[in-house]
């Protein structure tokens, strides 16, 4: 099974990930958690140069590409072979990033991305999408760490990522899963997630 997790910043996927892979490899389950950008090594270059403040783009396609390339790697290194041999796949951000990030924070023409998205091809099984407010994302990103370059962007970016994930949500129903995590304490958010992945078969 694939299974990945989405959100702003500060949203807390990478607590809930964590816990999910301990709750799975406690019910015998052998799980690979990973994300994106970053799951490989190209992946890590990748991340790097995208997320660096001083890193300048001047054409509006260019992080598009990047993401794909980083994610075509990602499949064919870590999560096909992992699908392949049994294993749950857990992933901290995929293709609805790539959406949300790209046609709501970058205006990218809708078409353009799902071209890219062709190229893919494999789509997760589960989504998880952390919901929080952009003000509280983003106060818990600045106690995390530095800003990264897409963590300093304006509210207006942020607001319109949020408000892209939640459109296409409501057209994925099926697998995308919608968790408020507005007040909500990490044990709060794992109970509401647990339910989920129960309803599915991780076999």
């Amino acid at each position: 099974m694939f299974i990945t997790f989405e959100g702003i910043e500060g949203s807390g996927k990478t607590t809930q990930m964590a816990r999910l892979g301990d709750w799975l490899e406690s019910q015998g389950k052998s799980v690979v958690l990973t994300k994106e950008p970053g799951g490989t090594e190209l992946g890590m270059k990748i991340r790097k140069m995208i997320l660096d403040p001083e890193t300048k783009v001047h054409h509006n396609l260019t992080e598009l590409m990047l993401f794909i390339g980083d994610r075509l790697e990602h499949i064919a290194q870590c999560i096909q072979p992992a699908l392949d041999a049994g294993e749950v796949v857990i992933c901290d951000r995929y293709s609805d990033s790539t959406y949300a990030y790209q046609r709501g924070g970058r205006n990218v023409p809708e078409q353009h991305i799902q071209d890219m998205n062709t190229l893919v091809g494999l789509k997760p099984d589960i989504t998880c999408l952390l919901d929080l407010d952009i003000e509280e994302g983003l106060r818990r990103a600045k106690q995390r760490a530095a800003l990264d370059r897409f963590e300093q962007e304006d509210m207006a970016f942020h607001q319109a990522v949020r408000n892209a994930y939640l459109e296409i949500a409501k057209k994925e129903t099926e697998r995308i899963h919608v968790i408020d995590v507005n007040n909500q304490s990490p044990d709060q958010v794992f109970e509401s997630i647990l339910p989920i992945i129960k309803t599915r078969s991780v076999g």
